[in-house]
């Protein structure tokens, strides 16, 4: 919640859906806040990783070590990456104070930016791999439900379903921040699922 609040400080304007724009428009201080807000989730997410390695006590120690290492790296990843957003929000801001063009003033923060991404996008495929199989087999405390709110499957919903049924302000709120939210879901309900079970091994 603490980085969807930070997605927030950069994108959400109501009177537009360009999220690119709006963090041109943002005020120094909303930029500062969302890269603050970069630092303070990355230490909250490291703190789901015990929670991760509870819910895959019952597989092997290397697999669920492995689980909990590739959701780690992922989790730390969010936060560089949103920290690196704010080379784009500033670089947006200059364009629009000077009259630039936009696009063109963000293209190397953006590239940088995608350079971070590329480190991220093979580890979490591996991960998913391992975390569907191993929920599938039933070697979790996981019910095999529980891959409907798995952060690839809401990915692709939200990139492939939602975002095609919202608009305006509410499409901005949602998919500005819905790489946050997808992870709020899957640990709200994976506590509640987990809520009274006992560890199979630790």
């Amino acid at each position: 919640m603490i980085l969807f609040a930070g997605d927030m400080l950069f994108y959400f304007n109501e009177e537009s859906t360009d999220l690119v724009r709006n963090m041109s428009q943002a005020s120094d201080f909303r930029i500062k806040a969302s890269a603050v807000s970069a630092l303070l989730a990355s230490w909250c997410y490291v703190l789901g990783l015990p929670h991760l390695n509870f819910a895959f006590s019952p597989a092997q120690p290397a697999i669920r070590k492995g689980i909990v290492l590739g959701f780690g790296s992922i989790f730390i990843a969010y936060g560089v990456i949103h920290g690196a957003f704010v080379a784009i929000a500033t670089s947006a801001k200059l364009a629009m104070d000077h009259q630039l063009d936009l696009e063109e003033s963000i293209v190397l923060a953006r590239q940088a930016n995608d350079v971070i991404r590329a480190f991220v996008y093979p580890i979490f495929g591996v991960v998913s791999l391992f975390f569907i199989a191993q929920v599938w087999k039933r070697r979790t405390l996981y019910p095999r439900w529980i891959l409907l709110v798995y952060p690839l499957t809401t990915l692709v919903l939200f990139e492939l379903v939602i975002s095609k049924l919202l608009s305006g302000a509410v499409w901005t709120i949602v998919m500005g921040g819905h790489f946050n939210l997808i992870l709020v879901l899957f640990f709200a309900v994976s506590t509640i699922v987990l809520w009274n079970e006992k560890p199979a091994r630790l």
